[in-house]
């Protein structure tokens, strides 16, 4: 139904996922507003490009990252209402990729902290 639809139809998908994860997810409006002040932290500071490079991209994978995480507790909720220890594992590392992702984000930060403390 969704497979082969022309490029508008599939942003509109994407667009409308988007939304209601962002009505839903409170740590997910928490990681945009982690990437609204990350990009005030830029324009106020005038970094190289590859500053903005790196927070962009690290920014990028939380937020997607946060996104599949809500998409397989969604499904696993679905598919598995109930408490079960083989879904409870998968919701784990689901979270387990945001961690990372977010580690990942704090290290991009850290380092910039110490790129603008040694100019």
């Amino acid at each position: 139904m969704w497979k082969n639809q022309p490029f508008a139809a599939r942003l509109g998908f994407a667009l409308h996922g988007l939304r209601s994860a962002l009505r839903t997810e409170p740590s997910l409006r928490f990681q945009v507003a982690a990437l609204a002040a990350a990009l005030a932290v830029l324009v106020w500071l005038r970094p190289e490009p590859v500053w903005w490079a790196l927070t962009l991209l690290a920014s990028g994978l939380v937020l997607g990252a946060e996104l599949l995480n809500t998409a397989i507790e969604e499904l696993a909720d679905e598919l598995n209402p109930g408490a079960h220890p083989r879904i409870r594992l998968i919701k784990d590392c689901a979270a387990a990729a945001v961690l990372m992702a977010s580690a990942a984000a704090l290290g991009v930060a850290v380092a910039f902290l110490v790129h603008v403390l040694h100019r």
